[in-house]
């Protein structure tokens, strides 16, 4: 029943939310505070039990829901699943901190969409049932769409209609992948199943077997992103409101990556294993091209968001790799990623309240204005690029030492970015934060609500990077689990 509940507060303290607008414009942004505090202890009371359960499998509800179908409600955590619900809900505290003074319109109907979002993130790392997980995807998307098409900036219709047809084609595609597996599978038994584990090992053709992974992996590949499937993100992340952008970046992109690791190759080992070069050749493009891409950019939001694309092709290129070491790599560099991207949004959300401007040409000499800002921007601009000590660097890391096992050339290609990283982050720093003010004017720098945000993924990133032990070995059990169910692909090298 604790599974079910962590979806369920967050729902209803949504409807919560959208009521109290009625009441007060401060009440909604409380009311989610409260719902976000109960998930949160909910969460904690799942870590604790890991400490006593030694096996993979933390919790597992399944209740009978469209058995005519074979659907059933079923939910389950494993180590990987808590490890992303408890981002999911650090970075929901902050999308509310951030929002605070500035969503003006309508607050009611934000709190709930973006508890609505959570919500359906929460639901996609649950799931069990890929009809289940298909349902939680879309309850996922639905929201955000209104989060950037009303709060968002000045071409805010156009990004989130872009978002919802990119997001939708491609999810429609794994839905039809979804379908076609339990057809199989009711010809293979005569019954209807939609259930993770009765999938799991069921033999299929090649050349049917190829064409449902790739189904799969179109749709998590468009929402991770990956080139070429990645044009909606800088558009989504520039028009999204600041609260927006956090959970778009810090979470939302985590259940592509979420998605290959637990269906793609699980289900698909044989198809997968002859993609991966493939797979693992997009992850580098995606790290080198929207690395480049990043430092060719004026606008502050749109530069981050590139940022997000490079990092995300650690983990494209990390999961197909597909040995522990790698694996690790990738779900650190979710986890570290997912802390400094919402920082340096809310950062440049902060900035754009304050200046009225995302044009980094119009910023400058900020350092000696709003010292507290500038300090927690250098920090958040160092650990993208891979300071040695934070989260980011050790997922990299992780990263290139299991696919230099896989390929050398592609590894080598990829630390590259080794380079380009360097370049847009001095970028963010010199052209935001140093030089002359172009119009001295008083900018109001970070008070206590924002420090205590800042600060909170300030521990977060060094606790990853220096004490990384305790996300390893509750991630490690999940991902021994998922190489053993693709037997083909190469998992004796990290015994």
């Amino acid at each position: 029943m604790m599974l079910l509940a962590l979806i369920a507060v967050l729902f209803v303290g949504g409807l919560a939310a959208l009521v109290a607008g009625r009441w007060s414009p401060a009440a909604p942004r409380w009311t989610a505070l409260a719902a976000l505090a109960v998930e949160f202890v909910l969460v904690l009371s799942q870590y604790a039990l890991t400490a006593d359960n030694s096996s993979v499998w933390i919790a597992d509800l399944k209740w009978p829901w469209i058995s005519r179908f074979g659907i059933g409600f079923h939910l389950a955590m494993d180590g990987v699943s808590l490890t992303l619900v408890m981002l999911t809900v650090l970075l929901g505290f902050m999308a509310v901190s951030c929002s605070w003074t500035e969503i003006k319109q309508r607050p009611g109907f934000f709190y709930f969409n973006l508890l609505m979002c959570l919500a359906g993130t929460v639901g996609v790392f649950l799931a069990l049932d890929l009809f289940l997980f298909f349902f939680s995807w879309e309850v996922m998307i639905i929201p955000m769409y209104f989060l950037i098409s009303i709060w968002g900036h000045e071409d805010r219709t156009a990004a989130a209609i872009k978002f919802v047809i990119f997001t939708q084609v491609s999810g429609l595609l794994m839905l039809l992948a979804i379908v076609v597996l339990a057809l199989i599978y009711r010809g293979e038994t005569g019954t209807y199943s939609f259930d993770y584990f009765d999938l799991l090992g069921m033999p299929l053709d090649a050349d049917a077997a190829f064409w449902l992974m790739l189904g799969f992996f179109i749709a998590f590949t468009v929402k991770l992103p990956s080139v070429p499937f990645h044009t909606w993100l800088p558009d989504a992340h520039t028009q999204a409101p600041t609260g927006g952008s956090v959970i778009l970046a810090g979470v939302m992109l985590k259940t592509g990556a979420y998605g290959l690791l637990r269906f793609v190759i699980p289900l698909f080992p044989e198809a997968a294993h002859q993609f991966a070069p493939v797979a693992m050749s997009l992850g580098v493009i995606s790290v080198l091209y929207a690395a480049m891409m990043a430092f060719a950019q004026s606008d502050l939001k749109r530069l981050i968001a590139y940022t997000s694309i490079s990092h995300m092709g650690f983990v494209l290129l990390g999961v197909f790799s597909w040995n522990l070491l790698a694996l690790q790599g990738a779900v650190m560099t979710m986890l570290a990623h997912g802390i400094s991207a919402a920082a340096l949004f809310m950062i440049a959300g902060a900035l754009q309240e304050r200046l009225h401007t995302r044009e980094m040409g119009n910023m400058g000499g900020l350092w000696a204005a709003v010292p507290r800002l500038s300090a927690m921007a250098l920090f958040f601009a160092i650990a993208s690029l891979g300071l040695p000590g934070l989260g980011n660097f050790l997922g990299e890391f992780l990263v290139f030492l299991g696919a230099f096992k896989v390929s050398m050339t592609l590894t080598a290609l990829a630390a590259l970015v080794m380079i380009l990283a360097p370049v847009y982050a001095l970028i963010i720093i010199q052209k935001a934060f140093h030089g002359p003010l172009p119009h001295p004017r008083p900018v109001v720098d970070f008070g206590r609500r924002d420090m205590i945000a800042m600060g909170l993924l300030v521990i977060a990133s060094v606790w990853l990077g220096l004490h990384p032990h305790r996300v390893l070995s509750g991630t490690e059990p999940s991902l021994q689990q998922a190489m053993q169910s693709s037997a083909v692909m190469e998992s004796t090298d990290e015994q």
